[in-house]
């Protein structure tokens, strides 16, 4: 039997409009109505086997199986939900532009060991709350700061 490209690509993006149990439902529902094998699935639609195989399994004896995807450490923002904005403001006076000018990445000069420091001193967190100075290392990157010395801009000998 062929099978039409558009039906698939439907499918897939079907299936990964939901999350979860909800998916592995539309999954198992899928497969059983199709009448296909869990390894024809996955060469179709590209779903893991193991995916397929517990979603066949919770349809048929009725049990959902609990999701581990919640597990593991939360990010220091859910515990100190203004933590990044206090950071940013403390930043805010010590960044400058790439002075090439060629890219939009803003410079930060303090290290994050500083502003380690200054969260504690200017926002008033204790250091048992606060996050080690690394953890905040990642997170001024993820915000766009860059932790490094700013080159000076030489001009161009003629």
């Amino acid at each position: 039997m062929e099978w039409m490209p558009q039906l698939c690509d439907l499918l897939k993006h079907t299936a990964d409009s939901f999350h979860g149990a909800q998916r592995r439902r539309f999954i198992a529902d899928t497969v059983t109505r199709l009448g296909l094998s869990q390894r024809r699935a996955q060469q179709l639609f590209g779903w893991g086997r193991d995916t397929i195989r517990k979603a066949l399994h919770e349809r048929h004896s009725g049990i959902i199986c609990s999701d581990t995807s919640s597990r593991g450490r939360k990010p220091a923002e859910v515990r100190l939900p203004r933590l990044l904005d206090d950071i940013k403001d403390i930043v805010a006076d010590h960044t400058q532009p790439d002075p090439t000018f060629q890219t939009t990445r803003q410079y930060c000069r303090l290290t994050a060991a500083h502003v380690h420091q200054q969260l504690i001193q200017r926002k008033g967190y204790t250091a048992e709350q606060l996050p080690c100075a690394k953890t905040i290392g990642v997170k001024l990157n993820a915000l766009g700061f860059r932790l490094r010395k700013v080159a000076k801009c030489r001009p161009q000998k003629d």
